[in-house]
């Protein structure tokens, strides 16, 4: 399946839009990873475990889109977008959700 953030594909036509489609993750962090993380936010650097859950969650997000519009009978997705929100006491947990428009294309 095509995916993409564009609303058209090159050298590909859209014959049918089959509507929205969307996938979600919620991403829990655990204490340990938040510890680490606060150290590196006072000394600096990246959190590689931040960024780990990051990608899943995207990932997983991506996923469940792919599959709900394969499900309408896309064959790829269009104009996706991707947000992340924090939720949860003192922001938790990560929410990423993941949307397009599932289409046919030749």
């Amino acid at each position: 399946m095509i995916i993409t953030t564009t609303n058209s594909i090159e050298g590909k036509k859209v014959v049918q839009y089959l509507g929205i489609a969307t996938g979600e993750t919620i991403i829990g962090a655990n204490f340990i990873k938040d510890f680490f993380a606060g150290i590196r936010d006072i000394v600096g650097g990246r959190s590689g475990s931040y960024e780990k859950v990051l990608r899943e969650a995207k990932d997983t997000a991506l996923y469940e889109m792919q599959q709900r519009a394969s499900m309408l009978g896309a064959n790829a997705v269009i104009g996706i977008d991707l947000d992340y929100e924090t939720i949860g006491n003192n922001g938790s947990m990560l929410m990423v959700t993941a949307s397009g428009t599932a289409v046919v294309v030749e």
